[in-house]
């Protein structure tokens, strides 16, 4: 193994990656396709209709439209993607950079609950080494935000730690609390697979407000009479409190670059998230912008196919 330092060039896929779903709010199909982009692109979705592309949104909390069960982007004409979490969550839990997501729908497409589809897609083709340094949002001072009984905060950090907790009244839930240094080993292993919940007792107030309409047991974990009421039960120990950590991820990733910095949440979730980031952003003495180490060039991109990169991560 190369002794350079790990992550220091910024990636995108080695192949485009196609993909079909339902959408868990609008119960609709939708085919997304990943596509390869140059260093500095960033993540960007391509909104199209009818085969031609009318919006490109970059994934960033400044084109935050609505937080609402998931994290909606959208343009200043009105265009709008939600549901981007989870997809975000295995770009930046894989550490990619630069892609353009091709969607025809507004909501991508929720597979089966959590980030292992696209992570499995992404091991498939496998992750290309750019010859650009990565960049990186370094948090210089600690940010805090509050609301109603919840909390989050980034704080300096060398590299990037997740400490996320959760109190729900359900006794099947309770009080969980996980913390993890983030790297692709971790995000595919301990986090991906975790798949998004909700309670029965709410399943007719969401249908009458337009919301979960393609929820069903392949794609939510429900929570009813007590008890877990998908027959399989639940993939990991803690699956809720390890949920909550993808959206984290995914959510974070609005940065727009990968974050070096801890970050801790309590009772958190997609707006608690959006806050602390644009709590970050308010003041530019918070952040900045860094380079990885510059190492020695190669003569051509190298291509790190799954088991290298997870030995590399690991």
């Amino acid at each position: 193994m190369s002794n350079r330092f790990i992550g220091a060039r910024q990636t995108t896929l080695a192949r485009e990656i196609q993909l079909t779903g339902t959408g868990v709010h609008s119960g609709a199909p939708v085919s997304l396709t990943l596509h390869p982009a140059e260093a500095d692109t960033g993540l960007r979705f391509l909104v199209t209709k009818r085969g031609r592309v009318i919006s490109e949104i970059a994934a960033h909390v400044a084109n935050v439209k609505n937080l609402t069960l998931c994290t909606v982007i959208g343009d200043e004409a009105g265009t709008t993607v939600g549901t981007v979490e989870h997809l975000l969550a295995a770009l930046r839990g894989l550490s990619i950079d630069n892609l353009y997501i091709e969607i025809d729908s507004k909501e991508v497409p929720i597979m089966d609950g959590s980030s292992a589809e696209f992570v499995e897609a992404i091991d498939r083709v496998g992750i290309r080494e750019l010859s650009e340094p990565r960049k990186y949002i370094k948090v210089l001072k600690s940010v805090r935000v509050e609301e109603g009984g919840c909390w989050g905060s980034l704080e300096p950090y060398s590299g990037f730690r997740m400490d996320v907790e959760i109190d729900f009244t359900s006794p099947v839930i309770g009080r969980q609390r996980l913390q993890y240094e983030m790297s692709p080993g971790i995000f595919r292993h301990e986090i991906s697979r975790a798949r998004t919940f909700g309670f029965m007792s709410d399943v007719e107030k969401l249908w009458k407000a337009g919301l979960a309409l393609g929820a069903d047991l392949s794609n939510t974990v429900a929570i009813g009479d007590g008890k877990v009421m998908n027959r399989e039960g639940l993939r990991y120990p803690q699956e809720f409190v390890r949920h909550k950590m993808l959206d984290a991820v995914g959510d974070l990733a609005l940065a727009g670059m990968p974050l070096l910095g801890a970050y801790r949440s309590y009772r958190g979730g997609h707006r608690l998230n959006s806050m602390v980031l644009q709590a970050l952003f308010a003041d530019a003495s918070n952040w900045a912008v860094v380079q990885a180490p510059k190492t020695r060039a190669t003569r051509a991109p190298v291509q790190i196919t799954a088991p290298a990169a997870l030995a590399a991560a690991e």
